[in-house]
């Protein structure tokens, strides 16, 4: 019987027989809105690095593993009578490190630790909790990457409440209202193909169906499905071609302009899409890409300009797994790669995404193995990429993983070279198939958004993986200030999206972001015309989630045609404004609170809790804007009135306020 199940048990024991009803464990409450720092999760009986809890050499057989900065807020409506713990550093940091514990009762501090170090013996807490009806606990930091330990930590209450009242879920607010059934078009305004290549574009509309599609001044050699919208055929002769795309229904028409650009680039805009990473791993399957299809197609993503489907690690064959569907080589007798039998049949899978309306795609390596050690492309580069051609895949993540083993040293040209070589044999396949590359650790310190475009890279990552802590999105999203080396068919990476259902290392769950925190997320991802790469597991999609992907007019801030990556304007005092230059001649502005560690310890607790806001002035002449200017907000898709020199908006912490603005001059 597993410690989970051994719990629970206990748990209706005492719940029948009324033994020891009176204490409430830490690590039986609701852990998730429990921050924990230095990308990691909390952890129940161990530490975040899933080691024994063990404080100065003393062991603890249950508790709760975090790591600063870690604030835990628990309601006690004034039934606690003490709160009993040790704290400490645990022992597996290593030899360095320091923090600093706190429990706050009502926001006033209760009990402090002082500055604790590793080694140090821990510290019992036993504090009276008479009156109090909120309690925080913190964890604060004197260096990085500590592992900081509650052991044996309980609550003993004179009247125990639901455990649900004592950590209650998230206010997953919505900002969007509920989209029109009248039409609307939210395809990008431009789109690029290779001469020659054949074409696959669905129109992405919403509105309520049945829908008709028309498309005016469609080149003749193009055919276009006047009920699902897709277009097809192909383009010989380069050039720019004016289409109006037309969606109706019994409510009305939309219409909006579309250039079909044919010529050496694609991904003119970038991409958007679903990567089965970061809800399934190297563990996903045939069944796990059908359901994804499926429900980005039900749930209407499709009708926003989501369109990628891609299978990332775990499709290929393991030399260790015998996974393999010949039970022999991971290569077939042209030299081309294998899937392995969880997926028996990739172009059938190929053919049916695309009778959705999307495309699709793989992940694989320039190197012998995938970052999983599964088969990869090695010297078999060439055959691989005519039979992806062949299935009809749409897009190739290829990540540095194992070429390490090949790579000489990590001189430029070195690290350049798995890609330029697949460049060259892409460019030899008769299939528009868009270049997603990883160029490792050291790829990423030779900074690849300076030499990315030259490799032929539709793509590049500018960062480690990313999680869903704040530490890691707000790390990541606010320092890519690389805009003058990207733009259309040429994208800089920031990593996927930390939104929804999801749980590569432990068991799914909703991203632990706050909604502020996915606000700015999708916001700042969207001025930075970066990638938009869901990584949730799309069966169980949410209202809130659903809102936040579908906003059209926050995703036409990523899809804007012009490609400009937004710059940083203002950075203040944990307050930072950023504003994008769009193709009409407006300007859209993200004003973000992405705060500062207060120096008082309640304020962790203020400001994360009681929907805490700061003023941040815009001021028009940063913008090159003099006299009046419209505002409109986003997110709530409202104007917001006629301004003039400046803007004031209250932005809550960790939050956004995302503006469009347009000069009246």
């Amino acid at each position: 019987m597993n410690k989970t199940i051994c719990r629970i048990f206990l748990i209706l024991i005492l719940a029948i027989t009324g033994a020891n009803a009176q204490t409430v464990w830490l690590d039986n409450l609701n852990l998730s809105n429990m921050s924990c720092g230095g990308n990691y999760y909390p952890q129940i009986d161990k530490s975040v690095k899933g080691n024994v809890l063990t404080i100065g050499g003393k062991s603890f057989n249950r508790g709760i593993g975090t790591n600063p900065i870690s604030t835990f807020m628990i309601n006690l409506n004034g039934q606690g009578k003490k709160f009993i713990a040790f704290v400490g550093l645990d022992d597996s940091i290593g030899t360095e490190g320091n923090a600093k514990f706190f429990v706050l009762g009502d926001k006033k501090i209760l009990w402090q630790s002082g500055l604790m170090k590793r080694s140090d013996a821990a510290k019992e807490i036993n504090i009276d909790l008479k009156g109090i009806k909120q309690l925080g606990l913190l964890v604060t930091e004197g260096g990085k990457y500590n592992c900081a330990d509650w052991c044996d930590a309980r609550i003993e209450m004179t009247k125990v409440l639901p455990l649900s009242e004592m950590t209650p879920a998230r206010n997953y607010y919505i900002l969007s209202p509920k989209a029109s059934d009248h039409p609307e078009i939210n395809s990008p305004k431009i789109f690029g193909t290779r001469p020659g290549n054949p074409i696959f574009y669905t129109i992405a509309a919403s509105g309520k169906r049945p829908m008709k599609f028309a498309a005016v001044n469609l080149p003749p050699s193009l055919y276009l499905d006047t009920n699902t919208g897709e277009i097809t055929g192909s383009i010989n002769k380069n050039g720019k071609y004016a289409v109006t795309l037309i969606a109706d229904n019994e409510l009305g028409k939309a219409e909006q302009k579309l250039t079909i650009s044919v010529d050496k680039d694609i991904a003119l805009t970038p991409p958007m899409g679903w990567n089965s990473w970061n809800a399934f791993g190297k563990s996903v399957n045939e069944k796990d890409i059908y359901n994804a299809a499926n429900e980005m197609f039900k749930s209407g993503l499709v009708n926003y300009g989501w369109k990628y489907v891609i299978i990332d690690g775990g499709w290929t064959v393991n030399p260790n797994g015998g996974n393999s569907p010949s039970g022999g080589s991971p290569y077939d007798s042209q030299g081309a790669i294998l899937p392995n039998r969880k997926f028996p049949d990739i172009m059938k899978l190929s053919n049916y995404i695309h009778k959705q309306g999307l495309l699709f795609g793989l992940h694989t390596s320039p190197g012998p193995g995938t970052c999983a050690n599964w088969a990869a492309l090695y010297d078999h580069e060439r055959p691989s990429a005519e039979e992806f051609a062949r299935w009809g895949v749409d897009y190739i993540k290829y990540d540095w993983c194992s070429y390490t083993e090949i790579a000489k040293n990590n001189t430029l040209p070195e690290l350049q070279k798995p890609w330029l070589k697949m460049r060259k044999i892409l460019d030899g396949v008769s299939r528009d198939i868009l270049f997603s590359i990883n160029p490792g650790p050291a790829g990423r310190q030779a900074e690849p958004w300076k030499w990315g475009r030259d490799v032929g890279a539709n793509m590049w990552r500018t960062t480690g993986d990313i999680n869903d802590s704040w530490e890691s999105v707000s790390n990541i999203g606010f320092s890519q200030i690389h805009g003058n080396y990207a733009g259309p068919g040429h994208w800089n990476d920031p990593d996927m999206l930390e939104v929804g259902y999801i749980g590569l290392d432990t068991e799914q769950h909703p991203s632990k972001l706050t909604p502020d925190e996915q606000y700015t997320h999708i916001s700042l991802w969207c001025l930075l015309s970066a990638p938009l790469m869901l990584g949730c597991d799309l069966t169980k999609l949410d209202d809130f989630t659903q809102n936040l992907i579908t906003n059209n007019e926050v995703l036409a801030v990523d899809q804007d045609p012009l490609g400009n990556e937004a710059e940083r304007i203002y950075n203040n005092d944990g307050r930072q404004i950023w504003a994008k230059n769009m193709s009409d001649g407006s300007k859209v502005v993200g004003l973000f609170w992405p705060g500062i560690h207060p120096k008082n310890p309640s304020d962790f607790f203020r400001w994360e809790t009681e929907n805490y806001k700061t003023k941040i002035i815009l001021n028009a002449s940063e913008l090159g804007i003099k006299g009046k200017f419209k505002v409109r907000d986003l997110w709530r898709k409202k104007d917001l009135g006629v301004f003039q020199n400046k803007f004031t908006a209250e932005v809550p912490y960790h939050g956004v306020v995302l503006i469009k603005i347009k000069s009246m001059n």
